[in-house]
């Protein structure tokens, strides 16, 4: 019925194209491991012998010293084996892999990629085969049967049938997956024992990308970035519909560092409250931190006396030099923001309160605090010369992206590099695992809260100078759902633990181009409203997904 196909390699048909390649490279290892016994082996091994020593806590001071003269005295020998050998080694490398590069893929690894793609074709032939006998057979069985409750019980056996002949197929593609992908890697093993694990960038990108090739699988990938492919095709839509509707060009070198521009103050947001949804929480009250921030930094850098006062008090501080009324400002906004959020962070460690009450409370505090002191009125602009001072533009590029740069990876060191970070991870992952470990899980709260604090401060008072003042208790409203969407869309997951800085950092730009883009086309600020609300719904959605598909 079917021809003979030659190209499906059987398992001893595929050992055997591989035997004298093994044979080759086999015999040629074999001399490089006789050359590196008194020479690399032994200088690997006195060098964990001495590392080993110093920790160890058996022997006296006196024992140690002397212990470490003998080794130092068998490494100098050991290198001196290893450096007379070195060039007899190399010569053997170089020859194996020269054999590896003319043999390997021509001699062995196309014929197994060549029966790995007739595998798989039959694979797919065997399963429809297989699904036409099914149907036949039910369909069979079927006429022979009366009783409706038999009928729907064979159906039910038919349905598992398919479902098995299903996973069949799965498992025979897999099994050509792995074969083909244990073929590749084969190669690099054999490099890795000639080279002792030192690849070239090249040979390390290739097994990357076979290995992304090899565990890739097309369901999880929508789940990862399915969000990130639908917001680039919004981006492409608009940048092609701008053009036509308003006549201007969207993707412009101006409009890319007006969009970078407006997110610095924000990424200080984000970043703050990126660490209180990895800890499982929230802030709402980020919004009413960054009208708190502005109302204090323009009363402080005001231009002249201020025309509004805080409680009717009439605040005048331009008897003090511009500098010193700028570093001012920046300490009285973090104090202020660290002062209610370290509250915040206490009532939520100390009362196991939820974040959203805690914060909502300070929301509301807050707001009404500054609004009643203030009468609610804008305080005018704050002194010219400051923003040339602190953001100057630097041709066309505005060096306020540099602050935000700085807190990036200020953040990222806090996060990747220092035990509190760790802790952070540790204690949003599992609490009570945390706890049961050592942690603080109180304390790592507390200073997630005084972080974020700080981080508010400082993005209230950079864009207060972005902004020239005009402080009020109203400015920011609506901001701590433009943080929070940012770091979900940026992968901060909100059942704790899990996220990256990369990830908030490039959930700050997408909003922020995503409102600069629908500003530019027009788009009515309600609607921008709607859209945000969809993002920030699918993002969280797919989150979950991800979640339940873990759990």
């Amino acid at each position: 019925m079917v021809t003979e196909n030659t190209k499906i390699l059987t398992a001893e048909q595929e050992a055997e194209l591989l035997q004298p390649i093994d044979k080759y490279v086999g015999d040629i290892q074999a001399k490089i491991n006789a050359l590196r016994e008194d020479g690399t082996d032994q200088v690997i091994e006195i060098q964990s012998a001495l590392d080993n020593l110093k920790r160890d806590r058996i022997y006296t001071q006196e024992e140690k010293v002397a212990r470490s003269a003998q080794l130092a005295k068998e490494l100098e020998q050991a290198k001196a084996v290893e450096n007379q050998n070195k060039d007899q080694v190399s010569k053997l490398i170089s020859e194996a892999e020269q054999y590896l590069k003319e043999h390997y893929n021509t001699d062995y690894y196309q014929a197994v990629v060549a029966s790995c793609k007739e595998e798989k074709v039959a694979a797919q032939v065997k399963y429809r085969q297989s699904v036409e006998q099914l149907q036949k057979d039910h369909q069979a069985t079927l006429a022979k049967l009366t009783d409706a409750q038999e009928i729907k019980d064979e159906k039910y056996v038919h349905k598992n049938r398919l479902f098995d002949a299903k996973m069949q197929l799965a498992k025979d593609l897999q099994a050509v997956k792995d074969r083909q992908h244990a073929a590749f890697d084969h190669k690099y093993h054999l490099i890795d024992l000639l080279r002792m694990s030192r690849f070239t960038f090249g040979e390390s990108m290739a097994q990357r990308w076979e290995n992304y090739k090899y565990t890739f699988n097309r369901r999880d990938f929508f789940l990862k970035n399915g969000l990130y492919l639908a917001i680039i095709v919004v981006f492409v839509a608009l940048c092609i519909i701008t053009p036509v509707v308003k006549g201007t060009q969207l993707l412009t070198v101006n409009n890319v560092l007006n969009i970078l521009q407006q997110a610095s103050p924000r990424m200080f947001l984000a970043l703050g409250v990126a660490g209180l949804i990895l800890l499982a929480g929230t802030d709402l009250s980020i919004g009413r931190m960054v009208g708190m921030g502005m109302t204090t930094a323009t009363i402080i850098m005001h231009q002249g006396i201020n025309t509004g006062g805080v409680f009717g008090h009439i605040f005048d501080f331009t008897g003090m030099p511009v500098l010193a009324r700028v570093f001012l400002a920046l300490v009285v906004c973090i104090v202020l923001c660290t002062f209610f959020t370290t509250i915040a962070g206490f009532f939520t460690a100390k009362f196991k309160m939820h974040p959203f009450i805690s914060t909502m409370a300070n929301m509301l505090v807050i707001f009404g605090l500054v609004t009643y002191s203030t009468k609610g009125v804008s305080f005018g602009s704050i002194d010219s010369t400051i923003p040339g001072m602190i953001i100057p533009r630097i041709g066309k590029f505005p060096t306020i992206i540099l602050w935000a740069v700085a807190a990036i990876v200020i953040v990222w060191f806090i996060w990747n590099k220092t035990t509190f970070g760790k802790n952070l991870y540790a204690v949003g992952g599992n609490p009570e695992a945390a706890a049961v470990s050592g942690i603080s899980v109180f304390w790592v709260t507390v200073g997630a809260f005084i972080l974020a604090g700080i981080l508010y401060g400082f993005g209230s008072w950079l864009e207060c100078i972005r902004m020239f003042g005009s402080g009020s208790a109203a400015y920011g409203q609506g901001w701590e759902m433009d943080a929070i969407a940012a770091c979900v869309v940026g992968g901060v997951s909100f059942t704790g633990g899990i996220g990256k800085i990369s990830g908030v950092v490039v959930g700050v730009f997408i909003f922020t181009a995503l409102t600069y883009s629908l500003t530019v086309l027009g788009i009515d600020a309600n609607l921008q409203f709607v859209i945000s609300g969809i993002i920030i719904l699918v993002a969280v959605t797919l989150d979950c997904l991800k979640y339940v598909q873990k759990k």
